[in-house]
């Protein structure tokens, strides 16, 4: 993801808040590449209700971030995504955070189980699948 000019501060560094967008960009642009979402139609759809983040060190415009997301845990209705922001060039995350969702209905807006085809991708991106998956390359 490309910062942008009005992203840096008066410090000369992206803003504290553009971390987040990056995050929520992360996180819903592999669904819809991954045909998990369809932003104006699917029936179920996951609202934002936690976030967290935690800065190692500055991004600024114009630095190329790349993000990294790995699901933390899958519940009946949420997961929590982890996201680990690089600079370009850097093997060392500038900063690294969690961003749940809650699945609703689009109508509604009640919880509703994580949908099926969702969980299965999801899945794949877990801590304890990717431990697995090392295990077994051993």
């Amino acid at each position: 993801m490309a910062t942008r000019w009005m992203d840096n501060d008066v410090y000369g560094h992206v803003n504290n808040v553009v971390y987040y967008s990056f995050f929520d960009t992360a996180v819903n642009a592999m669904l819809i590449e991954n045909d998990l979402l369809d932003t104006g139609a699917s029936p179920a759809i996951g609202l934002v209700v936690e976030t967290g983040c935690t800065y190692a060190a500055p991004l600024s415009f114009p630095d190329d971030v790349t993000a990294g997301v790995s699901v933390a845990r899958i519940g009946t209705s949420s997961i929590r995504y982890d996201v680990a922001l690089f600079a370009p060039d850097s093997d060392r995350p500038a900063a690294t955070g969690h961003f749940v969702h809650v699945y609703v209905d689009r109508d509604t807006r009640r919880p509703v189980p994580v949908p099926d085809h969702i969980r299965s991708f999801l899945e794949t991106l877990t801590a304890r699948h990717a431990d697995a998956a090392g295990e077994a390359a051993r």
